[in-house]
């Protein structure tokens, strides 16, 4: 189930490739590591879930964002990945 929606988060940033501005690609790159690594947490936990997998990505984001990322960034990824879990989960 979570690789099925994990799936259906990287079709929705490989779409977004062509179109996407310079900093929606600096994001969207910067997500999908988190992604991976998301998901491989939670399957390993036990609880491989959509809710599962929000929970530890902002968990994931908020831990290492304050120092990596300027505000503006920081706003920028956030809302993305807010905005492709939406998009993921009407999906579903």
């Amino acid at each position: 189930m979570i690789d099925e929606f994990e799936a259906r988060i990287l079709g929705l940033i490989d779409d977004m490739v062509e179109h996407a501005s310079d900093d929606e690609l600096f994001a969207s790159g910067y997500l999908r590591g988190h992604l991976t690594a998301a998901v491989a947490e939670i399957e390993l936990s036990g609880d491989p879930t959509p809710d599962a997998l929000q929970a530890r990505m902002q968990q994931s984001l908020e831990n290492t964002i304050q120092s990596e990322l300027s505000p503006r960034d920081r706003a920028l990824v956030i809302g993305m990945w807010e905005n492709l879990f939406r998009q993921a989960s009407q999906l579903a």
